[in-house]
């Protein structure tokens, strides 16, 4: 469910299909994202999902940004 909502969300961020998005998809290599555009991400889902999140250097992936979610919403 996660996986969903994040997906969604980056897909219409970056205007591409949700289909392209898996949980190895990279921010920087295979998004193009750059640092803003991770800022952005992160109020995004920080607004969806109802927490605080401290981004970092270890989230490379989409998997990473998903974990990340994952143990901020069980606290």
């Amino acid at each position: 469910m996660t996986f969903e909502k994040v997906a969604k969300i980056i897909a219409d961020f970056k205007e591409i299909d949700v289909s392209e998005i898996t949980m190895q998809t990279t921010l920087n290599k295979d998004l193009g994202l750059d640092s803003l555009d991770t800022v952005e991400l992160i109020m995004s889902f920080e607004s969806e999902f109802g927490i605080t999140l401290e981004p970092d250097a270890s989230l490379q992936t989409i998997g990473d940004v998903v974990s990340m979610i994952d143990k901020e919403t069980k606290k």
